[in-house]
């Protein structure tokens, strides 16, 4: 029964190490997206321009790999659920439904297809009537997307916190480095922070959340070192 727990174990951890190194490539594509090709749109009017032009790049920039790679999420978390369920056990599990329950509020809230949907019909519209129907039906999506809406939000709040509690739950166990908890406690504390903190200051939050991403560049490498270490 043991051999068969410590196989099983040992196939979560390399799976887990796995999705770390899917997640930094992601973390690299999003940054070269941002750099090269542009953030996410400001106006509807800008949504529907950059998908008529180019949907390749359209798609891109409305962040359309959230969508594929943010499930990653249950796995990379499961992984160090796993690795860490010995110690700390009841603050682990609620750390980690918090987490489990923010990726799926956020989940809910990318409405990258949505656009796409909508831009096909302005593209095609004949009358200005038909046309201010869909730029208003695209106004209450941009009000409620990833960016904007109240679910991405709380969503992202339950992540944070969920990851934030997980690592100083690491610090408490020499699973992982005390580097890797360390840089996991600043890179989802600032992250934590920027949501917080750009609900009163819009301009501080979006220098927090620049100061943590590349900090993920560096926690994702640590912990699926770790997992992999684990596997064997």
């Amino acid at each position: 029964m043991q051999m068969k727990m410590d196989t099983y174990n040992g196939k979560v951890y390399r799976l887990g190490g796995l999705t770390s190194l899917a997640l930094i490539i992601y973390s690299l594509v999003t940054v070269l997206i941002v750099a090269f090709i542009g953030g996410p749109p400001v106006t509807i009017e800008e949504c529907y321009s950059m998908l008529g032009e180019n949907k390749l790049y359209g798609l891109l920039r409305l962040d359309v790999l959230t969508v594929f790679f943010m499930p990653l999420y249950y796995i990379l978390f499961y992984s160090i659920y796993k690795a860490l369920r010995k110690e700390n056990n009841w603050l682990l599990t609620i750390s980690t439904i918090l987490v489990f329950a923010g990726i799926t509020l956020f989940l809910a809230t990318p409405s990258v297809f949505s656009y796409l949907h909508l831009s096909n019909k302005f593209a095609v519209a004949t009358t200005d009537f038909q046309r201010n129907q869909l730029l208003s039906a695209g106004e209450a999506i941009l009000a409620s997307d990833m960016w904007h809406g109240t679910g991405a939000l709380i969503g992202g709040l339950l992540l944070q916190t969920g990851a934030f509690l997980i690592s100083l739950i690491m610090l408490k166990d020499n699973t992982f480095s005390r580097l890797t908890a360390y840089i996991g406690i600043a890179t989802h504390g600032l992250d934590l922070a920027h949501i917080v903190i750009g609900f009163v200051a819009p301009p501080v939050g979006v220098i927090l959340m620049a100061i943590a991403g590349p900090l993920y560049l560096l926690w994702f490498p640590l912990v699926g070192a770790r997992l992999f270490k684990l596997s064997k």
